[in-house]
C-alpha cells in the first residue's frame, strides 16, 4: 500500500504518463493457469462489492489499488475515489442493468471486496476463480498487481498462495469493456456490449500438488470400446501415478505420470453411448495424493462422413435454434432457472441441438445439456472484421478458444467448436482461422470444427477457402430478409456442390409483436412467418443441408438496432424478449422439426 506522501507524488506523475496501463496489460491469467474444478469445494465471493466507474482510467493512473483503507476523517490529503466505501453493486451483474446513467458506459470500472483469512495453511494453495469478466480484467490483492485476463466470456484463475495475510485482505478488480480494433470481438458487433463481473467469483484451496486438468473421452476409432484419459498435475510430483475410478464401468486403474506431470492412457471399456434420446452419464473420480476431482461424463462419437454428420454411427440432422445470453432484466447474467426455460422452449420446438452464439456461454449450459440430452455448437467471438493481421489479436482469440475447450471438453453435449462468424475471406483471415481450427483439433480430437462462412452472392456459391479446413460449413443466409430471391438459396447448393455437411447456422426475419409492431410488411409477425414458411419449403429440398439453427430463440438487446420498431432490440426471436410470448414462426418451425423427427422433413434425397 502507498503511504500518503507517495500518493501525492503519484498523482502528479499520473497527469503526464500515457503508458500508465502498460505494466498491467500482461494477459498473464490465461488458459495455462486454469484449474479443473469438478468436485472442488469453493467459497463464493458473490454478493455486494464496492464499485466505481472510471471513464478516464484515473484509478490506474493514480494507483487507487494501492490506497490504504482509512476513515475519511483521518485523511490529510484529498482523494478522487475511495475503493473501500461508496456505491456497491451485486456480483454477478452487468452495470448497464443497474443504473440508467451506466447503461451505455464503456470503460474501466473498479470492484473491491474484503477477503478474511483466519490462518494461512502452509500445506495448501489458494486460488481465485472468475467465471467471466467483460472484457479486460486486472486483479490486485492488498495493493499488489497479481494478473491480467483478456476475454469477456471465459473463466480464469488467480493464484494467491504466498500473497495472503492473516486477517483482512482486499481484492480489487479493474474491469474494462471498451471495444477496440485489436480485441476479440472488435468494435463492431451485433449484440449489446455488457460489462462487469457477470459470472460467479469464488476462492478455493488445493494441496501443493493438484490435478490441474482432466480430459476423458471415447476414442474416436469407430469401435466404441476404448476410453482415453489425459491428466495434468501441477506442483511437486509426489507419486508416480494418478488413480482413475469409474465405478459403474468397473474401472479402477493407475495412470503413470511422465516427468512433466502429464499422464495419458487408453483402456478397454464398454459404456452405454450418450445421445439426445438416452443421455447416459458416468460418475468419474481422479485422485492424486491429497487432491481429488470428479465429473459426470458421457461417451459418444461425433464425426463427418462425406456430407453427413454422424453420431454413434447414425446419420444425424441437427434440429436447432441459435441462442444469445441476454435477458431484459439481468442482461448477460445467467441463472439456472433461465437455462432450464431455454431448454424447455428448445424441447417444445422439437430441437435436438442449440447454437450458443456468439461467445462462450455459462458453463452450466453445457452441464445441463449433458443431462437433458441436447447437442451444442459452442464458439468464440471471432466476429466480422477482426484484426486478422495482428499477432496479439490471434493470441487473444486462441486463448479464448483454449479456455473454452478446457472448460467444456468433458461435456458430451458439445459436438462442434466454431472458430468464427461471417469473416471476409482474406489471406490473413484464412491463416488466422486455420490456426484456430488446428488448435481445436490439437486440444480435442473428438469433436467437429466449424465456422459461419460467407457466400459469394454474385455467383451464388460457397467460396470460403476456410471450408477446406473445417468439418462442417456453417452457412448464414437471410433470404426473404437481407437477401431477396429464394431461388438463389436453392442455387447455392447446385453451384457449390459441397464435399462436407452444411448447417444453416443462421436464418430468419424480424417480427415485432404487440402495440408497437406493424400489421403487415417488414418487421411484422406475419412477414416473419412467411419468411419461415418459404425458408422451410426451400431448405427441405437441399440434401446437402444437415441441420439448421435459425436466428434466434429470444429477442435480444443490441445498440445498433434503432428504427421505430426495433428500439434497441433485434426482434428475430421466435419468442419475444419477455421469454414467454411465442410468435407465429415458432409454431411453423416446430411443425417442420416434428416432420423431420418423423422422417418426413426432406423431400429430396442425396444421390
Amino acid at each position: 500500500m502507498l503511504e500518503r506522501s507517495e500518493l501525492a507524488d503519484n498523482a502528479l506523475q499520473a497527469l503526464h504518463d500515457e503508458d500508465y496501463d502498460v505494466p498491467f496489460n500482461t494477459q498473464s491469467l490465461n488458459h495455462d493457469g486454469l484449474i479443473f474444478m469438478g468436485g472442488r469445494v469453493s467459497e463464493s465471493l458473490n454478493g455486494e462489492w464496492t464499485f466505481c466507474v472510471d471513464l478516464l482510467d484515473t484509478g490506474l493512473r493514480q494507483k487507487w489499488f494501492a490506497m490504504l483503507p482509512e476513515a475519511p476523517e483521518d485523511r490529510t490529503e484529498p482523494w478522487d475515489y475511495d475503493p473501500y466505501m461508496g456505491d456497491t453493486v451485486p456480483v454477478p451483474s452487468n452495470w448497464a442493468m443497474l443504473k440508467e446513467k451506466w447503461y451505455f458506459f464503456e470503460g474501466s470500472t473498479w470492484y473491491t471486496r474484503p477477503l478474511d483469512v483466519d490462518e494461512i495453511a502452509e500445506t495448501k494453495r489458494t486460488f481465485l476463480r472468475f467465471g467471466a469478466a467483460a472484457y479486460d480484467c486486472k486483479i490486485f490483492l492488498n495493493g499488489e498487481f497479481v494478473g491480467n485476463h483478456y476475454g469477456a466470456s471465459t473463466p480464469f484463475c488467480v493464484e494467491l498462495t504466498g500473497k495472503l495475510k492473516p486477517g483482512r485482505n482486499w481484492i480489487m478488480a479493474c474491469v474494462n469493456n471498451t471495444r477496440t480494433r485489436d480485441r476479440v470481438p472488435m468494435r463492431n458487433t451485433d449484440w449489446f456490449n455488457y460489462g462487469g463481473l457477470y459470472r460467479e467469483v469464488s476462492v478455493f484451496q488445493t494441496p501443493k500438488s493438484l490435478i490441474k486438468d482432466f480430459f476423458l473421452y471415447l476414442v474416436p476409432d469407430g469401435t466404441y470400446s476404448k476410453l482415453c484419459a489425459e491428466v495434468t498435475i501441477d506442483g511437486p510430483l509426489i507419486e508416480e501415478a494418478v488413480e482413475l475410478n469409474i465405478p459403474s464401468l468397473g474401472i479402477d486403474i493407475a495412470v503413470l505420470l511422465d516427468e512433466t506431470g502429464k499422464a495419458r492412457i487408453e483402456f478397454a471399456a464398454a459404456p452405454d453411448l450418450w445421445c439426445p434420446e438416452t443421455p447416459v452419464l458416468y460418475d468419474v473420480t481422479v485422485t492424486y495424493g491429497e487432491d481429488q476431482v470428479s465429473d459426470r461424463v458421457g461417451f459418444r462419437q461425433i464425426e463427418r462422413r462425406g456430407t453427413d454428420i454422424v453420431l454413434n454411427g447414425e446419420p444425424l440432422f441437427l434440429r436447432g435454434i441459435s441462442v444469445h445470453e441476454d435477458d431484459a432484466v439481468l442482461g448477460k447474467v445467467t441463472s439456472e432457472a433461465d437455462l432450464h426455460r431455454r431448454f424447455d422452449h428448445a424441447r417444445e420446438l422439437g430441437c435436438n441441438y442449440l447454437r450458443l452464439a456468439h461467445y462462450p456461454h455459462h458453463e452450466l449450459a453445457a452441464q445441463l445439456a449433458d443431462e437433458l440430452g441436447f447437442l451444442l455448437w459452442e464458439e468464440i467471438p471471432v466476429y466480422w472484421a477482426i484484426d486478422f493481421e495482428n499477432p496479439a489479436t490471434y493470441r487473444d482469440a486462441e486463448n479464448q478458444l483454449c479456455e473454452l475447450i478446457k472448460r467444456d471438453r468433458n461435456r458430451a453435449s458439445v459436438v462442434i467448436w466454431s472458430v468464427g462468424n461471417e469473416n471476409p475471406d482474406t489471406d490473413a483471415r484464412l491463416e488466422f482461422m486455420k490456426g484456430l481450427a488446428d488448435t481445436a483439433k490439437r486440444l480435442d480430437p473428438t469433436r467437429l470444427t466449424s465456422a459461419a462462412c460467407l457466400v459469394n452472392h454474385a455467383q451464388n456459391r460457397i467460396e470460403d477457402r476456410l471450408a477446406a479446413h473445417i468439418d462442417v460449413i456453417g452457412l448464414n443466409e437471410y433470404y426473404g430478409w437481407y437477401e431477396e430471391d429464394f431461388e438463389d438459396l436453392a442455387a447455392i447448393g447446385e453451384n457449390s456442390d459441397p464435399d462436407r455437411p452444411v448447417v444453416i447456422s443462421e436464418t430468419g426475419a424480424d417480427g415485432v409483436i404487440g402495440e408497437k409492431g406493424p400489421t403487415k410488411g417488414l418487421f411484422s409477425e406475419d412477414y416473419m412467418a412467411e419468411v419461415y414458411t418459404k425458408q422451410i419449403a426451400t431448405l427441405r429440398q437441399l440434401a446437402y443441408v444437415k441441420g439448421m439453427s435459425p436466428w434466434i430463440l429470444y429477442d435480444f438487446r443490441v445498440e445498433r438496432r434503432q428504427n421505430i420498431f426495433q428500439n434497441g432490440y433485434n426482434h428475430k426471436g421466435l419468442i419475444a424478449a419477455d421469454k414467454k410470448t411465442k410468435k407465429k414462426a415458432f409454431h411453423i418451425l416446430a411443425d417442420y422439426y416434428r416432420q423431420i423427427a418423423a422422417g418426413q422433413g426432406n423431400t429430396r434425397k442425396a444421390s
